[in-house]
């Protein structure tokens, strides 16, 4: 049988044609199985931040037994001496640091070794994502060397944190800030439009209800007697900064709305209320809501509320990289890391420092009351600075714009009469 030259043709197309077919087939199942891949482990990627935020929980818990019982249960570890009191107390602000001091080393390893993952299928991501066995055993040991180092180091770490309590709260508020442009941007009409946008004037006369009805709750709960001079001067300076960020907000030349500066008002309001409640208990001056002798539920609930609001912050402020982030216009690819390993992993290592100093209330040399919590008088300073900073960083964002705006054109005009002449 002899086969023509046209069916010879046809036959050898027809056999390119199924070979192009399986070939697209096999691209889609090699993109399918990478979409799905790169799927897995984005959601393996997220779930970590969970694991490393109860990890943060449970060493915050175990700071606090160490400081509260742990001399009573760990008598053989009472002679780490990290202050000058001559008591047990000394033994409490030890504690707090030497469990501190291990938290940081594990977030700082973690720190370290995650710079500068880009991609889910590099190895910092599996590291990050994955191994969790080894990684407690790194937290483990993190936590035991601390108790082998002399105590001059700890003595040391507890000076530095200071430092790095001061970067984790400026971290917080770069991201508060990055948070109030966010909504101001989304729920906010642009100035030039004529559109009213009832979602952000519902959130904005909500939140400025909700400060001035707060600091008229501190002047009835904390300065009802004339003689608490403090109460009454932190909590009239705070009505004059949310009055004077409204104002600035408001002004034609700034046009910036009424939302942002009405969630940053409720936010000074709540730093001046933390302020009262780091205040010392004397006088008539504190609400008798808190007991003064005995430990009560609402102490005990007061200070899980505490710890709570700590673990959220720090973790809050660790998954918001992007507000850290100089690049902020970049795309995002299916195949890169969800948020920033390294940035999250820095934020919770100065989260522990952070929360040393509440524990210890800001001094090595300060006995802490059980179940207490960022109670006293550097306590009480540093919250008032932090809500001055916060009040002026946010004046200033709003003012620079037009200031630099007006020294642009001062410096236009002045090249405009050096060209004339």
């Amino acid at each position: 049988m002899r086969i023509s030259s046209e069916e010879i043709e046809d036959w050898q197309s027809g056999n390119n044609v199924r070979n192009g077919e399986i070939a697209k087939l096999e691209v889609l199942n090699t993109h399918k199985q990478s979409d799905d891949m790169y799927i897995h482990g984005r959601k393996q990627s997220l779930r970590a931040r969970y694991v490393y935020g109860f990890i943060f929980f449970a060493t915050n818990l175990l700071a606090w037994f160490f400081r509260d019982y742990g001399a009573k249960f760990l008598k053989p570890l009472q002679n780490l001496r990290t202050c000058k009191i001559d008591q047990d107390e000394c033994f409490h602000a030890g504690g707090v640091l030497h469990v501190s001091l291990g938290c940081f080393i594990f977030f700082f390893v973690m720190f370290v070794t995650t710079s500068g993952a880009q991609k889910l299928h590099g190895f910092q991501n599996t590291w990050h994502s994955r191994w969790w066995i080894l990684k407690f055993i790194l937290y483990f040991v993190s936590l035991v060397v601390p108790f082998v180092i002399p105590e001059s180091f700890i003595l040391l770490y507890g000076e530095v944190a200071h430092i790095g309590a001061g970067i984790f709260l400026v971290l917080q508020l770069i991201s508060m800030l990055e948070f109030i442009a966010w909504c101001n941007s989304n729920w906010m009409p642009h100035p030039q439009s004529n559109k009213c946008d009832f979602l952000g004037l519902i959130l904005s006369t909500i939140s400025f209800i909700t400060s001035y009805g707060g600091i008229i709750m501190m002047y009835f709960m904390y300065a009802s007697n004339s003689t608490c001079l403090f109460n009454i001067f932190t909590i009239t300076w705070t009505a004059i900064l949310v009055k004077v960020m409204m104002g600035v907000s408001l002004h034609s030349k700034v046009n910036e709305g009424l939302l942002s500066s009405s969630i940053m008002g409720l936010y000074i309001v709540f730093l001046c209320w933390s302020v009262i409640q780091s205040e010392p208990q004397t006088g008539n001056c504190r609400s008798q809501l808190r007991s003064n002798k005995d430990i009560d539920w609402s102490t005990i609930v007061g200070f899980l509320i505490a710890i709570c609001s700590i673990v959220m912050a720090t973790f809050s402020t660790g998954i918001d990289t992007r507000s850290f982030q100089f690049k902020k216009d970049r795309v995002q690819l299916e195949d890169d890391i969800p948020y920033n390993y390294s940035i999250f992993h820095f934020v919770f290592a100065m989260g522990s420092m952070y929360f040393a100093m509440l524990f210890i209330s800001w001094d090595l040399n300060h006995p802490t009351k059980e179940w207490s919590i960022d109670v006293g008088w550097a306590s009480t300073w540093i919250k008032i600075i932090n809500e001055w900073f916060a009040a002026s960083i946010y004046l200033w964002k709003l003012l620079s714009p037009v200031l630099l705006k007006k020294v642009e054109n001062h410096e236009e005009s002045d090249e405009q009469i050096q060209l004339s002449v």
